[in-house]
Parts: C-alpha cells; sequence; structure tokens
C-alpha cells in the first residue's frame, strides 16, 4: 500500500491538478480568446440587461471619445462604462452559479444575488456620475 503524503514539500509549488488549466502558450492565449467570446455571446443573447448595456455602451463608447477633453477624462468616461459592462457580466456569473446549486429559495443565494444587483447598481451609479460631470462641464463651455 502506498502510504506517501502527496503534498508538496514545505517551499514548492503544487502541481496542476486540474486537466484543464494545464495549457501554456499561445494554446492557453487562444483557448482563452475564444471561450470570453463565447461568454460575451452567451451574456447578450442570454441576458436582457447586458444586452441594453451594450447597447448604452455602443452610442456612450463613441460619444465619449469626441466629449473627452483630455487622456483621463476619455479614459473615465470609457471606463466607467467598460466597468458597468464588466460588472454585470460577473453578476451574471454569480447568478448563473448559485442557480447550477439550486433554484431552492435560500437566505444565501438571495444574499449572494443582491449583493452582486447591489455592485450592477454602483457601476451604474458610478457612470452616471462621470457621464453628469463631463455633460455638465461640456454645457457650461469648461
Amino acid at each position: 500500500m502506498d502510504t506517501q503524503d502527496p503534498s508538496p514539500a514545505p517551499g514548492t509549488i503544487a502541481p496542476m491538478t486540474n486537466p484543464h488549466k494545464g495549457r501554456t502558450g499561445l494554446d492557453r492565449v487562444l483557448r482563452a480568446t475564444r471561450h470570453s467570446l463565447e461568454g460575451l455571446k452567451t451574456a447578450y443573447l442570454g441576458e436582457q440587461a447586458f444586452r441594453q448595456e451594450v447597447w448604452l455602451a455602443a452610442v456612450l463608447l463613441p460619444l465619449g471619445l469626441w466629449l473627452g477633453r483630455t487622456w483621463a477624462e476619455t479614459a473615465l468616461l470609457l471606463g466607467s462604462v467598460l466597468l458597468v459592462l464588466i460588472v454585470e457580466l460577473l453578476n451574471s456569473g454569480i447568478e448563473a452559479a448559485i442557480d447550477r446549486v439550486s433554484l431552492e429559495l435560500h437566505e444565501l443565494s438571495k444574499r449572494a444575488k443582491d449583493l452582486a444587483s447591489a455592485a450592477v447598481f454602483l457601476s451604474l451609479v458610478l457612470c452616471a456620475g462621470v457621464w453628469l460631470s463631463a455633460l455638465w462641464r461640456a454645457a457650461l463651455g469648461g
């Protein structure tokens, strides 16, 4: 009977145990890109909120390039819009994982979904604040 301890020696890194994580180099980059694009497609087709935010981004991103006077202002305008999309994707991922575990109503599931939803809300508030401030500055001619 083999009684060896499978844990790595102190100061060493444990070997990969997930067979899906062993890819390296260009193969890893290409596969990660494909999975990312598949995630964007899934979110767009399956999540109405994400779809609405994508259409809003399609308007705001070019407008941000035009409205921003400095690279920092442009980055804030564009970044605030992209942040909304990023947080919405994370929210959708959290919801999917919870629903995968169980569709049963549970206080912890509700808490996780509410917290993720609150993150989306705060990203929208931030985005609106950045855009309103830039529009206010533009309206005042400053």
